[in-house]
């Protein structure tokens, strides 16, 4: 196993414990080193044969830094060197597992393909960004209702997906889901 990011700098920094944008400017590389304790590398240097398979962890991140879907939505340009990789996986016929918001990267780089982001619409307040699902379909996908401890498998493209914190749910429910997306990328490969 592997961690890679993208050298690059981020969008935005956020203050997380009051919430709030900063002014302060971060590179996702550096960022990304610091949660994984260092060992990391630029995802430029990614090669798909030396891997059996991809996965992409969500959170807003995603959103704004490994695409623009955060400003953009649906019309979102996704980074190059994710694009690529994303591309590099599929071609080799090698399973992705995209978790939270990051099955939208899928749904931009292969038309046609099956994800979830879990729900169509907000179910008892537990799916607020439901909208994200018609915005897969409006980009040619199909989108799959699951619920936060399920994950979808898309066989004819390898691509397995999970809403994880799409879907306001107790961790314990999102780890299940993120659990289940890991298991079937393994199965895959």
């Amino acid at each position: 196993v592997k961690i890679f990011a993208p050298n690059i700098e981020q969008r935005d920094v956020v203050n997380h414990l009051k919430g709030s944008p900063t002014e302060d400017k971060r590179n996702v590389l550096v960022e990304s080193a610091r949660l994984a304790r260092g060992n990391i590398q630029d995802l430029a240097e990614l090669k798909a044969s030396e891997f059996d398979a991809v996965i992409f962890p969500g959170g807003f991140g995603v959103a704004k830094n490994l695409c623009s879907w955060a400003v953009d939505g649906k019309d979102c340009t996704v980074n190059e060197h994710v694009k690529s990789t994303l591309q590099a996986f599929h071609s080799a016929k090698k399973p992705i597992g995209l978790c939270c918001i990051s099955p939208v990267l899928a749904a931009k780089v292969f038309p046609g393909c099956e994800v979830t982001v879990g729900q169509d619409k907000n179910i008892d307040g537990r799916f607020p960004d439901a909208e994200t699902a018609s915005a897969i379909a409006e980009l040619g996908c199909k989108h799959i209702c699951k619920n936060v401890n399920e994950s979808h498998v898309d066989k004819a493209n390898k691509i397995v997906t999970t809403c994880a914190f799409m879907c306001k749910a107790p961790l314990h429910e999102i780890f299940d889901g993120i659990g289940t997306m890991v298991q079937e990328v393994l199965k895959l490969a």
